[in-house]
């Protein structure tokens, strides 16, 4: 069954596309994985099955015994295009949510170390937990958001989206000038620092603060 998004405040639900991803767009972050700011965007994809909704189970698969949180502001499309420029950008959002991009460490490291891509890693299924979409009349500055992920109760991430390196507008126009954007693809915007493992019967909750949340507990498979 194809997964869809949810947009707040409304019966509609769109059907989810493509699931972007960057990596390393908080410097703080990229400061405690021991690696270099990129000169352009690194960016990775997850398949529509990696998707789950609010209140339900994250899985770690059985070949991985190290699994991080890692906590971003969502950006949902809403209109196709191509070829966007900055300017435009915000044109083509549809809206805004909260999501996580859980991560098998472990096996993240072994394909950093063997120069191997991250899909195994990064695109697992429930990997890529998502909340209802925020519409973008509702948040006047993307840029000026609070996001946080905490962990049992203790709060193990938390920054501001100002403090993004490449900004949605600039994030939308890269990927365009690759991609055809479509209406429900999803681009996770990177993460600040603060990552951190998760074990079964954790509870993890992330925060688009003052807007929406998602809430989860870890098993393992």
């Amino acid at each position: 069954m194809m997964k869809t998004i949810q947009l707040n405040g409304s019966e509609k639900r769109v059907h989810a596309g493509k699931i972007f991803c960057l990596g390393r767009n908080y410097e703080n972050h990229v400061r405690e994985m021991k690696t270099d700011v990129p000169t352009r965007p690194v960016v990775f994809l997850k398949p529509s099955t990696a998707l789950l909704g609010d209140g339900e189970t994250i899985v770690r698969p059985a070949i991985s015994g190290n699994m991080h949180h890692e906590v971003e502001l969502v950006v949902a499309i809403g209109k196709e295009g191509k070829h966007i420029s900055s300017d435009n950008a915000y044109d083509y959002v549809l809206g805004y949510g909260i999501g996580l991009d859980m991560t098998l460490r472990d096996i993240q490291n072994e394909a950093k170390q063997q120069g191997l891509p991250w899909s195994v890693a990064k695109g697992f299924d429930t990997s890529a937990p998502i909340s209802e979409i925020i519409p973008k009349d509702r948040i006047r500055d993307p840029h000026a958001l609070e996001i946080r992920c905490s962990v049992n109760g203790t709060i193990r991430q938390q920054s501001s989206t100002r403090n993004m390196i490449v900004t949605i507008d600039r994030i939308i126009s890269y990927l365009s000038s690759i991609f055809t954007l479509e209406v429900g693809d999803l681009i996770f915007t990177g993460t600040p620092e603060g990552v951190g493992e998760v074990n079964a019967g954790d509870v993890i909750v992330a925060e688009l603060i003052g807007f929406t949340k998602i809430t989860h507990q870890i098993q393992a498979a």
